[in-house]
């Protein structure tokens, strides 16, 4: 009863399309949104053709390494507490996440203790540097854990979570993640290109 009444206050009186209009406009505010340009922390030069999201979360930025024309989407977390180097042209999803450090099962074993003890030293603690090759894909929801070196131009499935380390031009998908093609191969057969454009051969020629 309490619903009807409220809905036909909203739908039949002007306040409602005031209230609308609104909340639209609040949306609008504090929806995230694609930052142009990144100053990387390891040079400290500027990259203007990087994209991040305004939600995307970077934990220690200092050891952060970022290239240019990298794409960071919406709620995406960027783990650099033991090194992440992301190179040129990488597009990573919106809630992706990327982790160069693990602590589920230190904080199990150790309890309250976990925050006296070095990190060397704790149980069950995974740390490792990641770095995601120059025009790598990682798609929404997937998660790198630490230590992976993924290569250049890899496809990394929706949901998959990487376990290991990825040769150039994977395609993985699954939980843990697996190999399960190659992108040249992929990329001759449903556009007819042999070669990808970013390697260095391929831009001597174009030039």
């Amino acid at each position: 009863m309490l619903w009807s009444v409220v809905e036909h206050f909203y739908r039949r009186t002007p306040l409602a399309r005031l209230m609308s209009a609104t909340a639209r406009a609040y949306a609008a505010l504090h929806a995230p949104f694609m930052v142009y340009g990144y100053v990387d922390p390891a040079t400290r030069k500027f990259r203007r053709y990087t994209r991040i999201s305004s939600s995307a979360s970077v934990i220690h930025r200092a050891g952060l390494a970022i290239a240019d024309h990298v794409w960071v989407g919406h709620y995406s977390m960027l783990d650099a507490s033991e090194g992440l180097t992301i190179d040129e042209g990488v597009q990573i999803s919106p809630w992706v996440g990327v982790f160069t450090h693990g602590s589920e099962s230190s904080v199990r074993l150790l309890g309250p203790q976990y925050v006296h003890v070095p990190a060397a030293e704790r149980p069950g603690y995974t740390r490792g540097p990641i770095r995601i090759g120059a025009y790598s894909y990682i798609g929404a929801g997937a998660v790198v854990l630490p230590g992976v070196q993924i290569g250049r131009g890899c496809l990394i499935g929706a949901g998959t979570i990487v376990t290991a380390d990825v040769p150039d031009h994977s395609i993985v998908v699954g939980q843990p993640g697996r190999v399960r093609g190659n992108t040249l191969e992929r990329d001759a057969r449903r556009f007819g290109m042999t070669e990808t454009y970013y390697e260095a051969k391929t831009l001597k020629d174009s030039h």
